[in-house]
């Protein structure tokens, strides 16, 4: 199993690979990035665990010989989010990073997972969609956006009106999209069920849809949810690859393209939009459920 990342130099791709490096499942981890991949790479070949690792810089064909055998692309590359930085702003900036990512994938490993981290994920991700659409190898079964860290907020934050122990013992979908109030934290479909006091709802809806500004507020304009997105993109990346190689039951919210997965065309109807965030059950055959 070859897992790629892509922009493994940030902020998020740093953790990303160090947790990538460690799962057992992984055989072969490639870094690629246009700085400072050779130190992550030689810092990360010291840890002894079943992974190979390789880096590679954009000179000489670096992403190409990066995605080459490619089984799992994770993309976490652009700038990150700064205070007073719109989405509009990172989708100035990420859209051109995505593009040629995306286009590299193309050419080289068409037949892998692509996880996209990079925000906006909401516009990302169809550009993404586009580009395998122009170079005629788009599958919708394996383009994801990752909106885990939705997934990951909701369980933390719950669980101090839930008294749960392990946060991520309670199953709550998440839907919609990946920005502000596009996020949908739906609480009453937890599991084990979770009684929110009324007056309780809307600070914890806000606190899950804006967590990205409680973090960016904590680190003073530094830095933003880095380590939690990278275990976030952790999480969703070990899904897919446990999925893909047979294992069953596993259901994940990922921002997909609605048309291209079994149900999905229903919920295109009812949202009336091509890309949402979905409960979808990873595996060979994709399958999506949508928790109404």
């Amino acid at each position: 199993m070859k897992a790629v990342v892509c922009g493994a130099s940030g902020g998020i791709g740093q953790p990303l690979s160090l947790l990538l490096k460690v799962s057992p499942l992984i055989d072969e981890l490639s870094l690629y990035d246009v700085v400072n991949t050779p130190g992550v790479t030689a810092d990360l070949s010291h840890i002894s665990s079943v992974a190979k690792v390789d880096g590679f810089l954009k000179d000489d064909n670096g992403l190409q010989k990066a995605l080459t055998g490619a089984n799992v692309v994770v993309i976490p590359a652009g700038v990150p989010r700064k205070p007073g930085m719109t989405r509009d702003d990172l989708f100035n900036i990420n859209a051109g990073i995505v593009r040629d990512l995306i286009t590299a994938v193309a050419e080289t490993c068409p037949k892998a997972f692509i996880l996209i981290i990079s925000n906006p994920v909401n516009s990302t991700v169809p550009i993404a969609a586009e580009v395998l659409k122009k170079a005629g190898v788009f599958e919708p079964k394996r383009l994801f956006g990752v909106t885990t860290l939705d997934v990951v907020r909701a369980e933390t934050f719950v669980q101090e009106l839930s008294g749960e122990k392990d946060p991520s013992k309670t199953i709550i979908p998440v839907v919609g999209g990946h920005s502000g109030e596009t996020i949908i934290p739906l609480f009453s479909q937890a599991k084990p069920a979770v009684k929110i006091p009324a007056d309780k709802l809307g600070p914890l809806v806000h606190r899950v849809q804006f967590g990205g500004d409680e973090v960016v507020a904590a680190k003073g304009g530094a830095g933003s949810a880095t380590l939690s997105m990278a275990y976030a993109g952790f999480r969703f990346t070990e899904s897919v690859i446990k999925a893909s190689l047979g294992e069953k039951g596993i259901i994940e919210p990922s921002f997909v393209y609605l048309p291209g997965v079994p149900g999905g065309d229903t919920i295109a109807k009812q949202t009336g939009v091509d890309f949402f965030s979905v409960p979808i059950e990873l595996g060979v055959g994709l399958e999506v459920f949508y928790i109404p």
